[in-house]
């Protein structure tokens, strides 16, 4: 699933998770951030969301083109290895 929004914030986070989680049941394992320029801590919750999605049916998310915010906010709250391992 590529993402089709710019940012991901507290403002849209809960569409994002649902159309992750929507697109994980489907069969779809691989997130693009490539159209995501800005994101806050609410980035970190959809990823973690979408790995719990995947992970209960003992599949591998592939995230791609994950942007800096995202990795960095990541690393700050310890869970960078989930998001870099994913």
């Amino acid at each position: 699933m590529k993402l089709d929004t710019d940012s991901i914030t507290n403002q849209n986070a809960a569409r994002i998770v649902e159309a992750g989680q929507a697109a994980i049941l489907g069969g779809d394992l691989r997130i693009d951030f490539s159209a995501v320029v800005r994101c806050d801590t609410a980035a970190v919750a959809c990823v973690l969301a979408w790995l719990r999605t995947a992970r209960a049916r003992n599949r591998k998310l592939e995230l791609v083109a994950v942007p800096k915010d995202l990795l960095s906010l990541a690393k700050l709250y310890g869970v960078e290895a989930l998001i870099a391992g994913a």
